[in-house]
């Protein structure tokens, strides 16, 4: 029993030493780069290609990041706090529980990306594509959605349209 206990904690720990050490934080931006768990605040990655990026718990805070490709990337609780990301294509990607507060999304895409219990708190997605994303719990709280092309491919928001699509 002891012996199974301590080789089921020492398995649990390399499990989650080797997680940690696949991260290379100093990696250039690429396509699936893995940024895990990084710090890449007040980055200009402007029109970089991360597609496919694992960028899980990554912080990006007041980065700037237009017209940037973040298709298909795994961004779970990855933080976006008043980032520039006009322009950004973030179709296809998971965004699950990610903070874009105050991040400006204008004219981005984001189709069928994943952005359950997201926070959108005044963020601007003026002119973003939301068709087909998984929006479920999502915050747009004093969000600018003016203009924006709701889920179902077809609604445009109106302008003034602040913290829901009218």
């Amino acid at each position: 029993m002891r012996q199974t206990l301590l080789l089921s904690i020492l398995t649990a720990f390399l499990t989650v030493s080797a997680i940690a050490q696949a991260a290379d934080c100093n990696a250039p931006a690429a396509p699936k780069v893995d940024w895990q768990r990084c710090y890449a605040d007040s980055r200009d990655l402007s029109g970089h290609d991360l597609t496919g990026a694992r960028l899980r718990e990554t912080s990006f805070q007041r980065s700037i990041l237009k017209a940037t490709t973040l298709t298909g990337a795994d961004a779970y609780r990855a933080r976006f706090v008043s980032a520039e990301m006009s322009g950004a294509n973030l179709d296809g990607g998971i965004f699950v529980e990610a903070d874009f507060t105050k991040a400006d999304l204008s004219n981005a895409s984001l189709k069928q990306a994943d952005l359950r219990r997201t926070r959108f708190f005044r963020a601007q997605l003026r002119g973003a594509d939301l068709t087909g994303a998984r929006l479920q719990g999502a915050d747009f709280l004093n969000a600018d959605l003016s203009g924006a092309r709701w889920t179902d491919g077809q609604r445009l928001c109106a302008e003034g349209s602040i913290g829901q699509c009218n």
